[in-house]
């Protein structure tokens, strides 16, 4: 007997699903209004948001207000009407590809509407059955279903560990050799949980040993680290290393969209062979023109990330002088590690945003092992020490709630599925 396609669904929501009659429109989904930025309003009450991935602040500048609002008025938000490859083309796709490709120090670049379907078509596209992938275990969704898509082999290797990527990197040489395959080595220029930065210059040097091309998705390094912004390959000082390089729009550029970098052979191949682009409406004029603006000011403005890092560092100084868990992070991104259940996180957000006026992201099972709580911090530019010396205290009075056991009553008072 067939059964019914939504059985399954209606019974079974999901580890994250499961949540939702009890999460949404708080937890996940919540409703932040008002102009992007360090205060934004959430439920009616002014708070301080440390979930925007807007590491430079460009999201509110007003010269990118005004490009955004000046090629909308131009063009419209419908421009240009199909494919790239059909009459989707303009010369400022043209324009942004160059100027990105001159700013990560590659050949050439090709624009992508979205970072998430990007990055899973060029992983298909690169590699083909007989070919083998090594990637970091922990690596972004993007890259996971990325790597779904491949019919051949692949290997993950222990996160960030040296030991298990050569382990790998043996065991895939040996599959390609036997299947006249090439080995195509995928990780992240920083992840986006941990904050730590992929060892590039460590796996860079393993090239010497071990024949693969290596793609760097780099959505947290660009704009945040290197000497020009270039990215973590630049911070490392390996970005010639790099054959594919990846990046969105929608972390230091603020915006929608993304782009691929490499030799110019090589985005001749993904042009004409990166289906999420051939078969999808050219990238909008408001997007590619207003990027222009902001890569402008990314690149001519090295000030912005001069005050992130100045954030950066007040903020995981801080954390860390009183005595919270940060792990080894060494990026922006900021991860707070606490011990507890889901329901006392539930609890403890509640009173962050509450009580404390705080808003920020919760991470908690399946992301993090079970009874962990990952309160991940996004600093900005335009936060200031004020936000962050405001937020450390609000952090020390929700750490003495959760160890004195004022969250586990709360929550115990509260119906919530304790299945987790």
């Amino acid at each position: 007997m067939v059964k019914d396609l939504f059985e399954r669904i209606q019974n079974n929501k999901g580890p994250l699903g499961k949540w939702a009659s009890q999460a949404e429109g708080y937890f996940v989904f919540p409703k932040l209004e008002g102009d992007l930025g360090p205060r934004m309003k959430f439920q009616g009450k002014e708070v301080l948001n440390w979930s925007l991935n807007d590491y430079l602040g460009l999201a509110n500048h007003p010269e990118v207000r005004k490009a955004d609002a000046d090629a909308a008025l131009e063009y419209g938000a419908a421009a240009p009407m199909g494919a790239r490859m059909m009459s989707g083309h303009t010369k400022y796709h043209e324009q942004l590809e160059n100027e990105l490709a001159a700013f990560v120090m590659k050949e050439s670049a090709y624009l992508l509407n979205f970072g998430y379907q990007g990055m899973v078509s060029i992983i298909d596209a690169l590699v083909t059955r007989n070919d083998v992938i090594v990637y970091d275990v922990d690596g972004h969704a993007c890259i996971i279903d990325g790597v779904r898509l491949h019919s051949g082999k692949r290997f993950t290797y222990k996160h960030n560990d040296i030991e298990s990527m050569e382990k790998n990197l043996q065991r895939a040489t040996k599959l390609a050799t036997e299947q006249g395959g090439g080995i195509l080595f995928i990780t992240e220029g920083v992840f986006g949980m941990r904050g730590q930065q992929g060892k590039l210059k460590e796996i860079v040097e393993m090239k010497k040993k071990y024949n693969f091309r290596l793609l760097v998705d780099d959505a947290h390094g660009f704009g945040t680290l290197g000497k020009t912004g270039a990215g973590a390959g630049e911070e490392q000082g390996c970005q010639d290393g790099i054959d594919v390089y990846f990046s969105t729009f929608a972390k230091s550029m603020a915006n929608i969209g993304a782009f691929v970098a490499a030799d110019k052979d090589i985005i001749d191949y993904l042009k004409y062979n990166l289906r999420s682009q051939m078969f999808a409406k050219a990238l909008p004029m408001i997007q590619t023109i207003g990027s222009l603006k902001r890569l402008q000011l990314l690149r001519d403005n090295p000030g912005l990330k001069d005050k992130l890092w100045e954030n950066v560092n007040a903020l995981q100084g801080g954390l860390r002088s009183k005595g919270f868990n940060i792990g080894d992070t060494n990026t922006c991104v900021t991860p707070v590690y606490l011990e507890g259940s889901v329901p006392e996180a539930m609890v403890m957000v509640n009173d962050l945003r509450e009580n404390y006026g705080i808003f920020l992201s919760i991470v908690i099972y399946p992301v993090i092992p079970k009874g962990m709580i990952l309160l991940r911090v996004i600093p900005t530019a335009p936060h200031t020490l004020s936000d962050i010396d405001e937020t450390l205290t609000a952090f020390e009075a929700i750490r003495e709630k959760l160890l004195n056991g004022t969250y586990k009553e709360i929550a115990a008072r509260t119906t919530v599925d304790l299945d987790a």
